[in-house]
């Protein structure tokens, strides 16, 4: 990451990985400790900031068991006691924190409710508050994280007294990614993934308006390319639909920043290839080329080369 020219890392805490079942009355895992300090110490040592999310979906499965997960309101005892476990371990070198990581999309229908948030931060895009709502949660972020992939075009679709109301239809509103016939964008290997790099602006300009301009770090912003085994590994180092995603998408940032959004931190997602859940390894995200049949040996593709010219000081 040096090499790369990157000064921060965000990455994810694994709650089991110090909490074994989850539980502070279970026990604390040394040895989970002694990793993170490594990691973080070592990210320091080389310039790096460490940015952290607490909880990137990995539940301990003894809490799924046993409360359903963050269906029962019981959870949140325990995630609690998990992240000031994270504050007082590695609190005095990590200043960045994110609790969830889009919690929507983890719950598709908001079960989150009820959790602290007095110390830690949140990776969403925000509901609409009631007057009530917006006093309890008066000063209680220090930034918002915002993760940028794609961009729908919504109708209005009301589902009043509908038998198919459900969560989905809270929005009142049917997406689609194209519009007589015609994509919003270039499709890249995800089924929901269409490149539309004037949403990122758009994104932000309305967070700024909405929310009072507040401090805003890109937690994740990136593009997939199907995995095909059947090309070389020089072949396979070539992204340039990556490149020009990246180029793009900073382009419109910086649009938006000149436009006064705040904007201080920007993340690429990601910067290995990795499990992307339900498509499993069928995708590659990473900027850099893991070959999971020879050892996890890591390559750089010609976007880690960009960002590499691009960040040059």
């Amino acid at each position: 990451m040096k090499e790369m020219n990157l000064d921060a890392y965000r990455f994810s805490i694994s709650w089991s990985r110090l909490l074994p079942n989850g539980k502070l009355s279970g026990g604390v895992n040394k040895e989970g400790i002694k990793y993170y300090n490594n990691l973080i110490n070592e990210l320091q040592a080389n310039g790096l900031k460490p940015f952290v999310t607490l909880f990137h979906w990995d539940l301990p499965q003894t809490l799924e068991d046993e409360y359903g997960g963050f269906l029962n309101p019981l959870i949140v005892n325990h995630f609690k006691d998990y992240a000031e476990l994270c504050f007082k371990e590695f609190g005095d070198r990590v200043k960045h924190w994110i609790t969830l990581n889009e919690p929507w999309s983890y719950s598709m229908g908001g079960i989150t409710k009820g959790l602290d948030r007095n110390n830690f931060g949140v990776t969403l895009r925000l509901p609409k508050f009631t007057e009530e709502e917006s006093k309890l949660v008066k000063g209680s972020y220090d930034f918002l994280g915002l993760n940028y992939y794609t961009a729908n075009y919504a109708a209005y679709a009301p589902y009043h007294n509908s038998v198919n109301t459900s969560y989905v239809t809270d929005a009142q509103a049917s997406l689609t990614t194209q519009r007589n016939g015609v994509p919003i964008g270039p499709k890249a290997a995800s089924d929901w993934l269409y490149v539309y790099p004037d949403g990122i602006h758009e994104n932000l300009l309305y967070t700024k308006r909405k929310y009072y301009n507040p401090l805003i770090y890109i937690t994740e912003n990136g593009i997939d390319e199907f995995d095909n085994p059947k090309l070389t590994l020089k072949q396979a180092l070539i992204d340039n639909q990556r490149i020009d995603y990246y180029f793009r998408h900073l382009s419109y940032l910086q649009k938006a920043i000149k436009k006064g959004v705040n904007v201080k931190g920007y993340f690429a997602w990601s910067l290995l290839d990795n499990f992307e859940w339900n498509s499993g390894f069928t995708v590659r995200f990473g900027i850099n080329f893991v070959d999971y049949k020879n050892g996890q040996k890591r390559y750089p593709k010609l976007s880690a080369h960009w960002f590499k010219k691009f960040l040059k000081k």
